[in-house]
């Protein structure tokens, strides 16, 4: 089981920049793919970003070139940097894991899920 915890949200003037964290607990991180997803209001959630165990990245059309995803294993923390925020960029961010890569960023149903940080942008 693993447990994740999103922080860093906040509120960000149009082509501003935050960086959220996501904070893992139960269960190591080296081996999962961890990923980001974001759900706007009156919208289905949707796929940011996700990293594999590896260090390959990989992004939505949406936010590359101005999102970047990392990871801290020996933190057992993973980032999302988001630069060059827009106003569509506001959501819940929430923070995934699970360890086959198909299940993260092609059917989008990751086995583990935090509870989601607010980001605003405000135009």
């Amino acid at each position: 089981q693993v447990q994740l915890v999103e922080s860093g949200g906040g509120l960000v003037q149009d082509g501003g920049s935050l960086r959220v964290s996501c904070a893992a607990s139960g269960d190591t991180i080296s081996t999962y793919e961890m990923g980001w997803f974001r759900q706007a209001p009156g919208k289905e959630r949707e796929f940011v970003a996700a990293i594999a165990w590896n260090g390959g990245t990989y992004y939505a059309d949406s936010v590359k070139g101005r999102f970047t995803i990392s990871r801290d294993n020996g933190k057992n923390t993973v980032y999302l940097q988001m630069n060059s925020l827009k106003f569509e960029d506001t959501a819940v961010y929430y923070c995934a894991a699970d360890r086959n890569h198909r299940i993260m960023v092609v059917t989008g149903t990751p086995g583990y899920l935090g509870q989601g940080t607010q980001v605003t942008v405000s135009s």
